[in-house]
């Protein structure tokens, strides 16, 4: 079965014309029909597309990957770093230009450009054949690979932007509309029912997906899945098939995962979460009987973090919840899942079964920060610009790293923020660190200037990074 990232509904209505007599009329007067079902249908549906294609962009990328086919006269060009196309879809989120996809339409990237709906899109014909196109550069403002998405922003540009459904008011059967471009075909319509309203399709994370018959295709990723009232409820992200096609299963991220991201890559450029201090299991059959439990399923504190917000609210270790913020906390993924995208500073009330008592808890969370957000804040426009990459960067301070920074070693460049200017669009993102440049240790932003400058035109470049903890290459080429 293959997985590949990016509703088909029968709907059977009466074919007959429904009548209605008129009070007090001779029995010889005609039957006033009410208008047609399937016209009333249509009518909805054509001010639905009216009201969201207005919103949805596609998005091309152009990045470097590994050539994986023979060239010319047989030769094998296997492990040769190549330039490649590809096609995905978005929706604006704010009028002001920020545009929501996902992660893997944008990863790599060395250019990204939007191709903005026409003036008018309402899904018309000449709409359809019209030629005009106007296509301008996006940026990336933040990313999440965990969550699989991206936040863009495109400048001078203003787009109407689509409200994001409330995720805990949709229903199982609910009629939903895929917006996209499948296959680079932009903006097509397919429309099918919501399958399920959460499906965990990894037993490991705890993300959690809403799972829909709407055909959904590799170019689709990114886009807007919307209800009948043209709010966002997902953003399509990737379908299971045998064949690489649609067939039937595709899943998209739910409304409160992309309002929460939304709100933290727009201010960090990173994803935050917020911590109790206190680990979590699920209870088995075999733990609730060795271990003398009131219940045998569940989820159990199986840790509270010395000096963390949760001891200091009184959790103990072999607690069960019973209920987060009055929501039941019956199993593990929901209760991973609504403590990452919990919005509220207020404290979590809790309640958990102690014994054979409920216990009501007040926990105040704490908002994880990165290391590296004290080291960006230094940066200014006029010191730390770096044209060539179109960053503004800071240098580390071996001496100012303490051991919160997650840094792997004590040196290289905090990018700060991204600037205009650059000689190539690089998807470089704010808490980067970059370490190397083609395999040259960066200690100072004047030996990262003269690094990149003295690079030619065309010259293939890597840049080693740490990015959300974990190392990776970064290669393009110089323009």
């Amino acid at each position: 079965m293959k997985i590949a990232s990016c509703f088909r509904v029968a709907v059977l209505l009466p074919l007959f014309m429904l009548t209605v007599r008129v009070p007090g009329a001779h029995a010889q007067q005609k039957p006033v029909p009410y208008p047609d079902a399937l016209e009333r249908m249509n009518d909805a549906i054509d001010a639905l597309t009216r009201k969201v294609w207005p919103s949805v962009v596609q998005i091309s990328v152009s990045s470097y990957g590994v050539a994986q086919e023979k060239g010319g006269a047989g030769v094998d060009t296997s492990g040769v770093l190549d330039s490649q196309q590809s096609v995905g879809s978005g929706f604006v989120v704010d009028a002001d230009g920020y545009i929501v996809t996902n992660a893997h339409v944008v990863a790599n990237a060395h250019r990204i450009e939007v191709q903005l709906p026409p003036e008018k899109a309402d899904g018309s014909l000449a709409t359809a054949l019209s030629a005009r196109l106007a296509v301008v550069p996006a940026r990336i403002v933040g990313l999440s690979s965990e969550l699989d998405l991206a936040l863009l922003k495109v400048d001078n540009v203003k787009l109407p932007a689509l409200p994001l459904a409330t995720y805990s008011q949709l229903r199982q059967g609910e009629t939903v509309f895929a917006f996209g471009s499948p296959n680079g075909l932009r903006r097509t319509l397919t429309h099918g029912l919501v399958s399920a309203v959460a499906r965990q399709v990894d037993p490991d994370s705890p993300l959690i997906y809403i799972q829909t018959d709407a055909p959904i295709n590799p170019g689709n990723s990114g886009g807007p899945l919307v209800n009948i009232r043209g709010e966002v409820v997902g953003v399509n992200t990737f379908i299971m098939s045998p064949s690489g096609g649609s067939d039937g299963l595709g899943f998209a991220i739910p409304s409160a995962t992309i309002r929460t991201a939304v709100r933290h890559l727009r201010k960090y450029g990173q994803l935050r979460r917020q911590e109790v201090g206190m680990s979590l299991q699920t209870i088995t059959p075999a733990m609730a009987s060795s271990l003398g439990l009131s219940r045998d399923y569940g989820v159990i504190v199986s840790d509270v973090w010395p000096k963390g917000p949760a001891e200091a609210g009184g959790l103990k270790i072999g607690d069960i919840l019973v209920s987060i913020d009055g929501e039941p906390a019956e199993n593990l993924p929901t209760v991973n899942y609504n403590f990452r995208l919990r919005e509220s500073t207020d404290p979590v009330k809790l309640v958990v079964l102690r014994g054979t008592s409920n216990v009501p808890l007040s926990v105040t969370p704490v908002e994880v920060k990165s290391g590296l957000d004290a080291i960006s804040d230094l940066a200014d426009i006029q010191k730390n610009l770096v044209t060539e990459l179109g960053i503004l960067g800071v240098e580390i301070d071996p001496r100012a790293v303490d051991a919160e920074s997650g840094l792997r070693d004590p040196y290289g460049i905090v990018v700060a923020a991204k600037a205009a200017g650059a000689r190539t669009e690089i998807p470089l993102l704010p808490r980067d660190v970059i370490r190397s440049v083609n395999n040259t240790k960066i200690y100072t932003l004047n030996q990262l200037r003269s690094t990149v400058r003295e690079l030619k035109s065309g010259s293939p470049v890597t840049l080693q990074l740490q990015r959300e903890g974990r190392l990776m290459y970064l290669s393009f080429n110089v323009e």
